[in-house]
């Protein structure tokens, strides 16, 4: 062997051991590489197909419990009753529906629910206002105001039955006071607006939670600001807590409206069953006397599926009002 060197054959051997060990590297580094991006992949998919397999539950309820009855109901409201069950009879029933007087004040009473819904709102708005700005008397309202939404509407009526009463205690305490009794109940032009009433006093409560909800997501820096720049309570509910509380007023607009027109069988059964008159029926009120009282599903059905049209036309106008009332202010 040379001094001070190797031979040409241990240097081979180094040089190959040399670029072994590097080829084994490279080829460990790109199988990291390929793993990693097959792991990158996977992760995406996952990512991609998640929100859809949580979703795919929710809707699978939707679909079965109330899409596929919803679309069997509209289907079923093109059929006859009686002689001519089973059979198609085109646009027969919702012909029937607008040639009945009783239908009709039933849609005219939706219009009257649908003046007085911004009062329904309101109501509850304004009490988690002062609840929320702790004015005085706040602290009453925080611990009373869900006592009637955990009332029974059976019970309700029953209780407004008594207080309402001709000869009952609202109308001797308005005779103190040197005004005449009214007939609440038994008064044609008066009975639906009571019955309204009482139906929002039963029901402010969930629309109160869900305005203090809200109201947790309030910046208090506008509220700060507002006072600072010396604007009075009103002027700071219009122009502060509105604006920055759409979504939440959109969102208890439409429940609310919901709740009205498919909620008040109650106490329209317990309260009036429909009277005097037929002044305080209501489409559902009407679809239950077709359906329990004079054997007509498929009449019933079409109600039904007025019902829901309109329910969906409201929705989405208010909805649009409201988004564009938002966006102006």
């Amino acid at each position: 062997m040379p001094v001070g060197g190797s031979s040409p054959l241990v240097r081979s051997a180094e040089a190959e051991r040399t670029g072994g060990a590097r080829l084994e590297g490279r080829a460990r580094r790109g199988g990291a590489g390929t793993h990693a991006r097959r792991t990158s992949r996977a992760g995406a998919l996952a990512e991609r197909f998640a929100p859809l397999v949580l979703l795919a539950p929710a809707v699978l309820i939707i679909v079965v419990l109330r899409l596929y009855p919803l679309i069997l109901g509209v289907n079923f409201s093109f059929t006859g009753d009686g002689e001519r069950n089973g059979t198609a009879v085109g646009f027969d029933n919702y012909l029937l529906l607008l040639d009945d007087p009783l239908f009709r004040t039933a849609l005219g009473n939706v219009g009257l629910l649908v003046v007085l819904l911004p009062v329904a709102v309101a109501i509850p708005g304004l009490l988690a206002t002062f609840i929320y700005l702790r004015v005085p008397g706040n602290r009453v309202y925080r611990s009373v105001y869900f006592f009637p939404a955990v009332l029974s509407p059976v019970i309700v009526g029953a209780i407004f039955n008594l207080i309402l009463a001709f000869d009952g205690p609202l109308n001797a305490l308005l005779g103190t006071i040197g005004l005449g009794p009214v007939d609440w109940l038994g008064d044609p032009n008066v009975a639906m607006f009571t019955v309204v009433g009482v139906h929002i006093w039963a029901t402010f409560g969930m629309a109160l939670v869900v305005f203090l909800a809200g109201f947790s997501t309030l910046d208090s820096a506008l509220l700060d600001a507002a006072k600072v720049d010396g604007a009075t309570l009103p002027q700071t509910i219009w122009h502060v807590i509105i604006p920055s509380l759409s979504r939440t007023i959109q969102f208890v607009f439409v429940t609310t409206m919901i709740g009205m027109l498919t909620s008040m069988f109650g106490l329209l059964y317990v309260m009036t069953a429909g009277g005097p008159e037929g002044s305080t029926y209501l489409p559902e009120f009407y679809i239950w006397i077709q359906q329990g009282r004079m054997n007509a599903p498929a009449l019933a059905s079409a109600a039904s599926t007025v019902l829901f049209l309109i329910m969906l036309v409201v929705g989405l106008a208010q909805m649009s009002v409201l988004r564009r009332a938002g966006r102006e202010s």
